[in-house]
Order: C-alpha cells, then sequence, then structure tokens
C-alpha cells in the first residue's frame, strides 16, 4: 500500500507524538516481590520497611545506663531497677535476657523485691522462657519467709504448679514407652504403592 503525500505527514506526526509522550513519561520504578508469612507483594526498589533500631531510643546519652550498670554490680538495689529498666525498655532497647540476668543477680544478693519478682517470673514464665514452678517456689519461700502476704499466695500457686508438674512428668515417664510402642507398631499403614500409584486398603 503507497501512502499520500498527508498520510506520511499524519504517520510522521503520530510516531513524533508518541516519542515526545514517552520522553515527558516518569520512569517506571523497578519492582521487587516481598514474601513475608502473611503473602508477597510488589514494592518499589530500594523500599525499607520499619526500622526498630531508628525508633528505639538512644544508645544510652550521657552515660546514664554504663554509670547504672556500675552502681548495680555493687548494689543489689541498683541492680533490680536495671532489671526493669531492660524489661520496660526504659532508656535502654528492651532485653528480657539482660533482665533476668539483673533480677537474678538482684535476688541472689538478697534483694527483696528482686526475689519476689524473680519468683512471679518463674511462676508465670517470660516471653521465650516458660514457667518453672520449683524455682517460683524457691524464690517465693524466701520473700514469704520475710512476711510478704502476696508472696505466700504466689507461693501456694507455685508449689500446686510444681506437685502438677511432677505428677505430670512422672505420668510421662511411665506410660511414654507404651504409647510410643503403640504407634510405632499398633497402627497399620492404610495406603499402599502399587501400579506406579498409591491406592487404600478400604
Amino acid at each position: 500500500m503507497i501512502l499520500g503525500f498527508s498520510e506520511k505527514k499524519l504517520l510522521t506526526l503520530c510516531v513524533i507524538f508518541s516519542l515526545v509522550a514517552c520522553a515527558n513519561r516518569e520512569p517506571q520504578a523497578e519492582t521487587l516481590s516481598i514474601c513475608d508469612e502473611s503473602g508477597c507483594a510488589d514494592r518499589p526498589e530500594g523500599y525499607t520497611s520499619f526500622d526498630p533500631e531508628k525508633s528505639s531510643p538512644a544508645e544510652d546519652p550521657g552515660g546514664k545506663i554504663a554509670a547504672l550498670e556500675q552502681l548495680a554490680a555493687r548494689d543489689p538495689r541498683a541492680a533490680y531497677d536495671l532489671a526493669l529498666r531492660f524489661f520496660r525498655g526504659d532508656g535502654v532497647r528492651q532485653d528480657s535476657y539482660k533482665s533476668i540476668k539483673w533480677m537474678r543477680d538482684a535476688a541472689e544478693r538478697g534483694d527483696f523485691n528482686a526475689q519476689k519478682a524473680l519468683g512471679r517470673l518463674y511462676l508465670t514464665g517470660l516471653g521465650e522462657t516458660g514457667s518453672d514452678p520449683g524455682e517460683a517456689q524457691k524464690w517465693l519461700s524466701i520473700a514469704a519467709s520475710k512476711g510478704d502476704k502476696e508472696s505466700a499466695q504466689l507461693l501456694q500457686q507455685a508449689t500446686a504448679a510444681h506437685q502438677s508438674q511432677q505428677a505430670e512428668y512422672r505420668w510421662n515417664t511411665r506410660w511414654r514407652s507404651v504409647f510410643y510402642n503403640n504407634w510405632f507398631y499398633g497402627y497399620p499403614y492404610q495406603a499402599y504403592w502399587g501400579a506406579n500409584n498409591w491406592s487404600f486398603r478400604y
């Protein structure tokens, strides 16, 4: 097909306008698929999500926490206070491991508040640390012996939990092998392989 002069001009103008439109269009950002446990989403390259490091308090402005740590090494009251600060994330990045470490240090050096708090912590558990009724009994007994009524009530709960835990352990120890052997030998497979596929017996 041969185009006339005006048709050639029209086609040339269309090509020019298309090129101008493409040149003026903002370039599309490259995208990446970001996947997590809730699914996948496309995000622009260079996308950054929430960074807890940037939103957490500044690392020990003025050296207050370092000074408190030095005092805590000498005084169990300061160790208790430091444990609470790590637990709450007050002036420091929250850290349950350091919180327990300092709380235990204060309790071992005789701080009543730390003994009571440690007993409650072991009774209920904290984060990834499960409960330990035996340890709870130990610390709550010490706190209750100083006349604290709340510690005495918590001690009753810890004792009941510890007895229940021991009974469960004895039951598990006695019957575990029986149930294990039953599962291992007592239940037949329902499917079998044959003729290049799986079939069911029933």
